[in-house]
């Protein structure tokens, strides 16, 4: 997989241009362009005609070069889209300063992001969206009448297809069963050469991915095989087996199960009673006694920040855990462990040392 490509840094004018090549760039951005940046780059903008000959023409969209202060940020991976809205402050055309204009960043889009301070969270986020990206992992789950084949993602994973076989008479269940089974086999070899695929989870409930190794006879394919268990062949399925021991090892490299076992180590240390808090009023007091180690929060809490305008208390608590060393790690609300720490308020620090109260 291509990874994001740092076309120009200047950090002492807090300047750096990007070129994003896939959907997990778009993610990276949402995470790294806050409100109050500038961000320019070329984009489409309705001009509406000026002299009086043109006038009752309608607007047309033409390309042209914006620099805009950013007030808000959106990300769906839905649509593909990061959308980054704000003011503008510069232009190459005769369009008035102070309009309200919006990036839509997609693949292939080159932008520079300007900030006045550029946080150590955020460059080490940067600096890993343009490392080498290693071969994408796929998870297929599966039974003899359905199955979901997933990409495991940075941000959490995309589901690339869901297929059924036809359900059949008892007498004539196992010539349909081995027609799809090698109907999932072929689609398995279609994703691998299609991103370059290293390793495969193969998961089921009961016997199903037994049976459908024994109809595998491409020895190749069988070496990229790791098979786990699932309680069913279903989205659920595949978040069951991304905490799966027998999937641990090929998923220890990614970006999402990373975090996901941060998230448990957090939950370990509230068990415990030890050394965690949760909630934006209680993070913010550890870490204004220097207390955060490291502090784990959503997306998904970052965008209601600044929605709802409190951003700039979350902001000040990055900003403040930046200062001590802490570490700072925004976890995605697509996979498990977003869910659950979304579940504690969106927000959570792991602590230096015990706070008595």
């Amino acid at each position: 997989m291509l990874c994001m490509k740092l076309l120009y840094s200047n950090l002492k004018k807090g300047e750096v241009k990007v070129l994003t090549q896939n959907l997990d760039d778009l993610w990276y951005l949402s995470t790294i362009i806050e409100p109050k940046d500038l961000v320019k780059g070329r984009t489409l903008r309705k001009i509406k005609p000026i002299s009086n000959q043109e006038k009752s023409k309608e607007a047309i969209k033409k390309p042209v070069f914006l620099k805009l202060e950013v007030e808000k940020v959106e990300f769906s991976r839905y649509t593909n889209i990061l959308r980054v809205s704000g003011i503008i402050k510069e232009s190459s055309e005769e369009i008035p300063l102070g309009e309200h204009h919006t990036f839509n960043v997609d693949e292939n889009t080159a932008i520079t992001i300007i900030k006045q301070q550029w946080l150590r969270y955020q460059l080490d986020k940067l600096k890993e969206a343009c490392a080498e990206k290693k071969s994408s992992l796929l998870i297929c789950v599966h039974d003899r009448e359905e199955a979901y084949f997933a990409l495991f993602k940075k941000y959490g994973y995309e589901i690339l297809a869901h297929i059924q076989g036809e359900v059949q008479k008892k007498r004539e269940e196992n010539i349909k069963k081995e027609n799809f089974y090698l109907t999932i086999i072929n689609k398995i070899k279609e994703y691998v050469e299609r991103y370059n695929i290293k390793q495969v989870i193969l998961a089921s409930p009961a016997f199903w991915k037994e049976d459908l190794m024994k109809e595998l006879k491409d020895n190749e394919l069988k070496q990229k095989m790791i098979l786990a268990t699932c309680s069913s062949a279903t989205k659920n399925g595949i978040g069951e087996v991304i905490k799966r021991p027998e999937a641990r090892e090929a998923l220890k490299q990614e970006r999402a199960a990373k975090e996901i076992n941060k998230v448990e180590e957090l939950f370990t240390e509230i068990a415990k009673n030890n050394l965690a808090v949760y909630g934006l009023k209680e993070t913010e007091n550890a870490s204004m006694i220097g207390a955060v180690k490291e502090l784990l929060i959503t997306d998904n809490f970052i965008q209601k920040s600044r929605s709802e305008n409190f951003y700039p208390q979350v902001e000040n608590i990055m900003k403040t855990i930046d200062k001590i060393k802490g570490e700072v790690e925004i976890i995605s609300s697509e996979h498990e462990g977003g869910k659950r720490l979304d579940g504690l308020g969106g927000i959570a620090a792991i602590l230096r040392f015990k706070i008595n109260y």
